[in-house]
């Protein structure tokens, strides 16, 4: 049997300290959702999102503003602007020249809205929160030894890599720009050195893949000839049926894999012979990555990481929308981190 790819050892943790991170936040405030309602006046409140609209956003905005292109600069990865806008967390003042006001230009000054900079102070402690948690969860020496083998790899990387996996683009790829100035490393989050190592390995793998590694890692993995029901593909995969549904989508457009009715009522999706080719190919293509990389003592750090451990964390507050939904039995192989907030499972 093929021995786990990193990319799955990596995507566990990064998954399970991100919802714990989300839970906090949305525990301590006023918000709003689309199935869940909002705690607090309604028209008040900003729309719940996940932390990857922190590091890639509201970490830089402040009562000082930044423009848009500086925003970028700063974060390395582009954000959902238009989300953030309409959810209530940021202003923009246009520049002259901007003719809509929900797609400012590069040189539009944003601010946080009232809301937005109750979020960022809520935000910034909860890494120290959850990194603490962890400490204490795991250990200090489990905790030194991961930090430790994950900054051997970080300081041979890109120092332009962002903190945070970037929102997957056009057929769920994780793109990366090149960054104007090098990124200080020291004294990294935890799960900002597991986003850096992890998505280093997804530029990798890119690179020489026509599927992106989210789909790859996700969907393509547990697809084969005879058909799964698109309805179980949420189970099976940990992923939200909207992650699902994009995916399904590309490989079909992409001929990788038919679709056609399932026994009874719904959808099934099976491999076609490219597909299957695909899906044979990946092992073999992340397994010659991690042999590129300075991994030393990764995968044993990894090790004691397992699903038991993570699901301690992954208990939501009794009124948190998590608490409301059924609980993933498996935790995505690859986070899909999308427009909708920027959730690690798509949701």
């Amino acid at each position: 049997m093929s021995p786990v790819p990193l990319s799955t050892l990596l995507s566990h943790p990064l998954v399970a300290y991100t919802i714990e991170f989300d839970n906090e936040f949305e525990h301590l405030i006023p918000h709003r959702t689309s199935q869940h309602g909002a705690t607090g006046d309604k028209r008040h409140v900003p729309w719940l999102v996940s932390m990857a609209m922190w590091c890639n956003c509201m970490r830089y905005v402040d009562a000082q503003g930044v423009t848009v292109g500086e925003l970028e600069r700063l974060a390395r990865t582009p954000t959902n602007l238009p989300g953030m806008l309409r959810w209530g967390y940021v202003d923009a003042e246009l520049a002259p020249g901007d003719r809509d006001p929900k797609h400012p230009g590069r040189d539009a000054v944003l601010r946080p809205t009232r809301a937005g900079e109750r979020a960022r102070q809520v935000w910034r402690p909860l890494f120290d929160t959850i990194d603490t948690r962890w400490r204490e969860r795991f250990g200090d020496d489990r905790i030194r030894e991961l930090r430790d083998a994950l900054t051997v790899i970080v300081g041979g990387l890109d120092a332009g890599l962002p903190d945070c996996l970037p929102i997957l683009g056009h057929g769920l790829f994780s793109k990366v720009q090149q960054a104007a100035a090098a990124a200080d490393t020291t004294g990294l989050p935890l799960v900002t050195l597991l986003a850096r190592v992890l998505l280093a390995v997804a530029v990798e793998f890119e690179s020489e893949s026509k599927l992106s590694l989210a789909i790859s890692a996700n969907v393509l993995r547990v697809l084969d000839t005879d058909g799964v029901r698109v309805r179980d593909l949420p189970v099976l995969t940990g992923v939200s049926r909207a992650a699902v549904d994009m995916t399904v989508g590309y490989l079909e457009t992409h001929r990788h894999v038919a679709a056609e009715p399932a026994a009874g009522r719904g959808q099934q999706v099976r491999l076609t012979e490219k597909g299957l080719a695909a899906q044979q190919a990946t092992p073999e293509l992340l397994a010659a990555i991690e042999e590129r990389l300075p991994v030393g003592d990764l995968r044993s750090a990894l090790a004691g990481f397992g699903a038991d451990e993570l699901a301690k964390g992954l208990v939501p507050y009794p009124d948190g929308w998590r608490a409301a939904v059924k609980a993933p039995g498996i935790l995505p192989h690859y986070p899909m981190v999308l427009h909708r907030g920027g959730f690690p499972d798509g949701s």
